[in-house]
């Protein structure tokens, strides 16, 4: 809490939205009126909107439709459950992919304070957010912001989420600007990989939660042939993540790789690596928890100002 002002970190992924302490499906549906299935539903605007039903679409564009200010105000009031109120006054933490973030940050900053307040309701509680200001920074990097002084030598930082895979050099513990790369490469392409593969072997359309199951645990209960078609398709995808990291000039010999993002599991469960450098953060709300310690850090930088 500064000057009265609570300072919320928000991960805007296409696949998971995460603050400091929560995780879930970035998908919004949008009624006119009220639907039968009420969970997590969010009144906004005298609009019904159910969130966490689907991922979102991978678009470059985050501003192009209200899903993600819709999904921020679903995002402010899980934090605020937990702090067990209803009515504060909110600065954004937020960030974009790493070669996005000086074309769109200010753009971004509008899009989330487009409205001075909000008034909605969510899961059945009422909730005031005044918006007092925002901060954009860099997807991933954020993530390890707090212990950039481990990072000796030569490292390179892949954040790998569901629509794209943010690459960047940290070199002597600064970041190098000129050395970010954003690909889309995130692990929806696996996912929909996994799904062709399967219907080209067996004609089957798999459940997404089965799918899911399999990319974060390694298995399933299901059978050895979906299982065994899986995890092949998944070591395929790892295998990429590392031909694209070579690409942009990754040696396991020369530098230490560090991965933060839900694509870390992946990695792990599928890939072949040595672990003694390579680096994997399983913490999915890493990155949101580095905003909020990035604008904290920059607020008190500003003697306290918001």
């Amino acid at each position: 809490m500064t000057n009265n002002t609570i300072v919320i970190g928000i991960d805007h992924g296409y696949g998971n939205i995460k603050t400091a302490h929560t995780c879930f499906k970035s998908g919004v549906a949008a009624y006119d009126k009220e639907p039968t299935f009420k969970n997590n539903m969010l009144i906004y605007n005298d609009r019904y909107y159910i969130i966490g039903e689907e991922h979102k679409e991978f678009i470059s564009d985050k501003m192009l439709d209200d899903d993600y200010y819709i999904l921020t105000l679903a995002a402010v009031a899980r934090e605020m459950n937990i702090r067990k109120i209803t009515s504060a006054r909110v600065h954004i933490a937020a960030g974009l992919p790493l070669t996005w973030v000086s074309e769109q940050k200010d753009n971004f900053k509008r899009y989330l304070l487009q409205n001075e307040t909000a008034d909605f309701n969510f899961k059945g509680t009422d909730y005031h957010i005044e918006f007092v200001s925002a901060d954009i920074f860099p997807q991933g990097f954020s993530a390890v912001a707090d212990s950039l002084r481990e990072f000796k030598g030569v490292n390179m930082l892949a954040d790998i989420g569901n629509g794209t895979m943010n690459v960047m050099y940290i070199n002597e513990c600064k970041p190098s600007e000129k050395k970010c790369f954003t690909e889309k490469y995130g692990t929806n392409q696996c996912m929909l990989a996994v799904r062709e593969n399967l219907m080209k072997l067996y004609g089957v359309n798999i459940d997404e939660t089965v799918l899911e199951r399999v990319i974060k645990t390694g298995t399933a209960d299901i059978s050895e042939r979906y299982l065994t078609a899986i995890t092949e398709t998944a070591s395929e995808y790892v295998k990429g993540i590392f031909r694209i990291l070579r690409e942009h000039g990754y040696d396991d010999e020369l530098m230490r790789l560090y991965v933060v993002g839900g694509g870390g599991c992946m990695i792990k469960n599928f890939g072949e690596y040595n672990s003694e450098r390579v680096i994997i953060n399983d913490d999915i709300c890493a990155t949101a928890k580095g905003y909020e310690m990035l604008a904290q850090r920059k607020i008190r930088r500003n003697g306290g100002v918001v």
